[in-house]
């Protein structure tokens, strides 16, 4: 019997087809300089287990990602939606928190990731002082034809995501200050949208983009409220009603991203085995009868202010 050549084997295949996928996708041309300045940074390592061309695909193609894992997540069974959750997960955090990564005035590194971001593949990183920032369009909401607005309201924050953002999506990125980057979250904030910080383990597990999740459109929020894929993190907080002060107007069990507020006699309540403390409910209340308070048993929130102090104090 013939032997099959070793050029014919589906791992030879593979890496052949994976290596032409990405000179198509660098429009023909030898990498382009933002693709090998990722290279470099993500490491030989996930060259060779192919991490690399994963997150290659996932930020050439995002649009076509989203779309793809849209349809993927009602078909994962329990191992599925485990290994999806590790490798692709976010952080919601409170507009506050959000704030203060624009805003971080000094290099900040996260150690003992996991009690913060609570996946098995969280890794050590540090957050940059004075981070770079792109605008660009929102994957998931272009993945679907009756997708809300705005669109250019995801955030790519540091390097080397920055850098490959700007250079492969020119038309629908550009650069902003911290000032257009703290405009655009207070103008999604109103709109009753989620801040969310994203890790991915084919990034080293870093922090690389803060997104503004809508319920609509959002494939983290469809996939953890739809489908039970544990894609996002709670802030750390968890919202309480003040009874005597609510005047049962419903607009927070209106607003609520995630379905966790519901009127009873008159009054709201809050279902915390589905509240992530994302805040959008405290600034709906016209009364002012909602608040965030920190929940222990939840995941540390992501402040990189405390995080610094805890840093500075430790070294």
């Amino acid at each position: 019997m013939r032997r099959t050549q070793p050029w014919f084997r589906p791992p030879v295949l593979l890496a052949a087809a994976l290596a032409g996928l990405w000179v198509v996708g660098e429009r023909g041309r030898l990498l382009l300089p933002s693709s090998r300045k990722a290279a470099r940074w993500m490491g030989l390592r996930h060259i060779l287990d192919l991490s690399i061309v994963h997150a290659y695909v996932y930020g050439r193609w995002t649009k076509q990602y989203m779309w793809s894992l849209r349809r993927l997540l009602p078909r994962l069974g329990r191992r599925g939606r485990r290994h999806v959750a590790e490798n692709y997960h976010a952080k919601v955090i409170t507009p506050e928190h959000a704030h203060a990564i624009v805003h971080l005035d000094r290099d900040v590194p996260l150690r003992d990731l996991e009690q913060v971001i609570p996946y098995s593949r969280a890794r050590d990183l540090v957050l940059t002082a004075s981070p770079e920032i792109a605008l660009y369009e929102c994957a998931c909401r272009l993945s679907r034809a009756d997708h809300c607005g705005p669109t250019q309201v995801c955030m790519a924050v540091g390097q080397p995501y920055v850098d490959f953002v700007l250079e492969h999506h020119p038309e629908d990125a550009r650069k902003v200050t911290p000032e257009e980057a703290l405009s655009v979250l207070e103008a999604e904030h109103e709109r009753g949208h989620v801040h969310t910080a994203w890790f991915r383990t084919a990034a080293r597990g870093r922090f690389y983009a803060i997104c503004n999740c809508c319920p609509c459109c959002c494939v983290g929020m469809e996939g953890m409220v739809r489908h039970g894929v544990g894609l996002l993190a709670s802030s750390g907080f968890v919202a309480h009603v003040n009874e005597a002060a609510c005047s049962g107007c419903g607009a927070c069990s209106r607003a609520c991203p995630f379905g966790a507020i519901s009127m009873r006699d008159g009054v709201a309540v809050v279902d915390e085995s589905r509240c992530l403390g994302c805040s959008v409910c405290v600034d709906r209340c016209p009364t002012g009868s909602i608040a965030l308070e920190r929940d222990e048993a939840r995941p540390e929130p992501l402040d990189v202010r405390v995080l610094a102090a805890e840093a500075s104090a430790a070294g």
